[in-house]
């Protein structure tokens, strides 16, 4: 049955590329290289030396600029300028330390996965994909800068999956336990907007390192509650990843928050500032913004259905294996056959194949869209022509709907969600501490 869900983390990245082009959080440098001049004129020049790479000034100088007008269209006080460059500079060094691991580690971003998250963006934006380059330029944007900034993201994407998130584990035990502190935490079906600061603690910090950031974070905290812009402050002291988005991680359900963030937010009123909460990626300071809760029971539509899948290969194409299900529906349909017994003969889905071909009750949003869309107009009872997924050619059959309250299991997969939301944020931000503790770092200004 693995063979047709959609994963989680897909639907992270569906979720992510969607926002891409009203959000544009950070744009390449024009050029890595330039022409010297015929009278020898100096046109660029390396910021910091990164391991192997280099970070130039022309990329740190062009993000200044781009940052610089974000955060003055957002209405920010900017920084002082050191402050701010050294923040962008400092982004622009962990960005080129983990393009160089996932170069070291061979991953990459093919043209035909490239193209396909661009007609997401498209598609999201309602627009044809042929028409992206020209609303991207009415925004001021290159295309293919825009072009090489996508791939750049979605392979630090797959870095973190590989380094992050595949080596997480949620025991059923973890979820109990947060399906209980739950009750006491963020409402996980409302929805919060919420900023934060990180001060960053080295991963085997002295006494003395801790005492001197816990120190400052308490001075920050007492400057946020003093009326001092949350933002700014943001902009130029956290080392979290939002930094230059003002702290901002923007609107996220209860159980979508970390789960330090979601007891910190149950007790904050809009508008206010919590003091500092140690993890172990460094102290936090966390202001809610803004939140809009409720709760109600979950009820779904679900459907019990089962399929037969058959794949192509070699010697079978899409044709001859469409050609091969038409006959075995037809065969179905005619009574001469069971669904169920040659779902256990021939169909190739190692999860449902061995019960039938049987899926159970599933819940909208359970399959990748062609099968729901197939499962959707069916009767019950009626058997689909055959049709093709990601995964191969399918015939589903549709045994029976039912209207089931959802509650308890909600909170299941939104403890799981929120559990692995928060060991993902902590994860990787102690993964980025190391990376950038093990790199060679020189910085030329």
């Amino acid at each position: 049955m693995a063979l047709i869900y959609k994963t989680f983390n897909q639907r992270l990245v569906l979720l992510a590329l969607a926002g891409l082009v009203a959000l544009l959080p950070s744009q390449p440098a024009a050029a890595q290289t330039r022409e010297i001049g015929g009278k020898g004129e100096l046109i660029d020049r390396i910021a910091v030396i990164v391991n192997d790479g280099v970070v130039l000034q022309s990329q740190v100088d062009e993000q200044v600029a781009e940052v610089t007008k974000r955060l003055s269209d957002q209405k920010t006080p900017l920084p002082p300028p050191s402050i701010l460059r050294q923040q962008i500079t400092e982004r622009l060094v962990v960005q080129e330390i983990q393009m160089q691991r996932a170069q070291k580690l061979g991953i990459k971003v093919t043209d035909e996965a490239l193209n396909n998250a661009l007609r997401n963006v498209a598609d999201n934006n309602k627009i044809p994909f042929a028409q992206l380059p020209d609303a991207l330029a009415r925004e001021g944007i290159v295309y293919s800068e825009y072009r090489e900034q996508m791939r750049k993201e979605m392979t630090l994407s797959l870095l973190r999956n590989r380094d992050v998130f595949a080596r997480m584990y949620i025991s059923p035990r973890e979820v109990d336990q947060m399906v209980a502190r739950q009750a006491n935490g963020a409402q996980e079906s409302g929805e919060y907007n919420v900023s934060h600061i990180l001060l960053a603690l080295p991963e085997a910090a002295t006494s003395a390192q801790v005492e001197a950031v816990e120190s400052k974070a308490r001075d920050l905290y007492q400057r946020a509650v003093a009326g001092e812009d949350f933002g700014q402050l943001a902009v130029s002291y956290s080392q979290a990843q939002s930094a230059l988005e003002r702290g901002q991680i923007g609107w996220r359900k209860g159980s979508e928050l970390p789960t330090f963030m979601s007891e910190i937010v149950a007790k904050l009123k809009v508008g206010e500032v919590s003091a500092p909460v140690r993890t172990p990626s460094g102290y936090h300071i966390v202001r809610l913004n803004d939140s809009r809760v409720a709760d109600a029971p979950v009820i779904v539509e679900q459907v019990h259905a089962r399929h037969i899948l058959v794949k192509t290969n070699e010697l079978q194409d899409d044709e001859t294996v469409r050609g091969r299900l038409v006959t075995v529906r037809d065969r179905i349909v005619k009574g001469s056959e069971d669904f169920g017994a040659l779902a256990k003969a021939i169909s190739e889905d190692p999860g449902s194949g061995a019960e039938g071909g049987d899926l159970g009750w599933t819940s909208p949003g359970t399959f990748v869209p062609e099968f729901e869309s197939a499962i959707a107009r069916l009767k019950e009872g009626e058997i689909s022509e055959p049709f093709r997924t990601q995964y191969g050619w399918h015939i589903v059959q549709v045994l029976g709907h039912r209207t089931q309250d959802m509650s308890a299991e909600e909170k299941r997969r939104k403890a799981y969600e929120q559990l692995r939301a928060s060991k993902a944020d902590e994860e990787t931000e102690l993964w980025v501490r190391r990376l950038r503790d093990e790199a060679y770092v020189d910085f030329r200004n």
